[in-house]
């Protein structure tokens, strides 16, 4: 939990969110968070002699070794005495990038997997902090060291307005997955996952992939007829034949297909859907952002629709 102490009562809300740095302080308290919900790696104890060794350090050892191989090398760091002291110094001094691999991985190993523990391995692996409130810490202290970022469905998602991902893409991620939208989901997912990592063009095209893949999922469920291969303005066209919005709401919401159409497939196709010409096209996050917004709104929308024709 987080207590609030004085000095932290003093200092002002942050407003802006940074992505380039991230303070040693953060660095530490996750690995406070590690040492609750994933326990200690654990030599030469009474452990050891019951189950070979405590379930954590299998834990240390995945997330060890599966980033050494991903990037190439034999070591995360020759300074620990155990693979979670390596991992913890790794974190402490590596790049922000690499900070937010080693996070995510090593939370998604909480969330995936710990979390199918028994009472009896969690006890004997000296886990003292629940799946859920260290992933619920962890968004915390993203939001309080004014990071832009958090943890979402097993994916660190980058954050450029606290609103907008309260009340539309967390909201859109957690529809999608209640609801079993599985493809439109994976691509919804992977187009922030380029949002995170800079590639903003392949952001926008998944973007647009989700906010497709849930029209055709809804025609596809409802048995209205649409083409294998058919883009936002047919589908856009289905969904309004077939009443997605009701009759009765069609005046209130006569301006909803210029929305649709001119939104999120126009940032697409002038942006990243076609050859560049001569001259290389360079986004701008705050417009990638903006195409991320926006899907997420209209996918929140169009499946909150369909529930209620359902």
């Amino acid at each position: 939990m987080k207590f609030d102490i004085f000095s932290k009562r003093q200092k002002q809300p942050v407003e802006i969110f940074t992505y380039d740095t991230m303070p040693d302080e953060f660095r530490v308290q996750v690995i406070h968070i590690w040492v609750d919900a994933i326990g200690p790696y654990i030599v030469n104890s009474i452990y050891s002699r019951r189950t070979q060794s405590s379930a954590s350090n299998g834990v240390w050892d995945f997330i060890n070794k599966t980033l050494c191989k991903e990037y190439g090398v034999f070591e995360l760091s020759s300074s620990g005495k155990t693979i979670a002291d390596n991992c913890a110094n790794f974190l402490l001094e590596t790049t922000v990038e690499r900070a937010l691999d080693v996070i995510e991985l090593s939370i998604q190993c909480v969330d995936r997997h710990i979390r199918q523990w028994s009472y009896d391995t969690k006890r004997e692996a000296q886990i003292k902090q629940s799946p859920d409130d260290a992933i619920n810490e962890l968004n915390m202290r993203f939001r309080e060291h004014g990071l832009g970022y958090q943890y979402i469905n097993g994916h660190i998602v980058r954050v450029d307005s606290d609103y907008i991902f309260k009340e539309a893409v967390e909201p859109a991620v957690n529809i999608l997955r209640e609801e079993e939208f599985t493809g439109a989901s994976e691509e919804f997912l992977s187009a922030h996952e380029h949002f995170r990592k800079g590639r903003y063009k392949e952001a926008i095209t998944d973007a647009l992939k989700a906010f497709e893949s849930v029209m055709k999922t809804i025609c596809k469920r409802k048995g209205w007829e649409v083409a294998e291969n058919a883009t936002a303005k047919p589908l856009i066209n289905t969904l309004l034949k077939n009443e997605l919005i009701p009759t009765s709401f069609q005046t209130q919401f006569s301006s909803l297909r210029d929305t649709l159409e001119s939104g999120l497939p126009t940032v697409r196709n002038k942006n990243s859907g076609h050859g560049q010409g001569e001259k290389p096209v360079d986004l701008p996050p705050h417009l990638v952002a903006y195409a991320l917004h926006l899907a997420a709104t209209n996918i929140l929308f169009l499946i909150e629709s369909y529930k209620e024709l359902k």
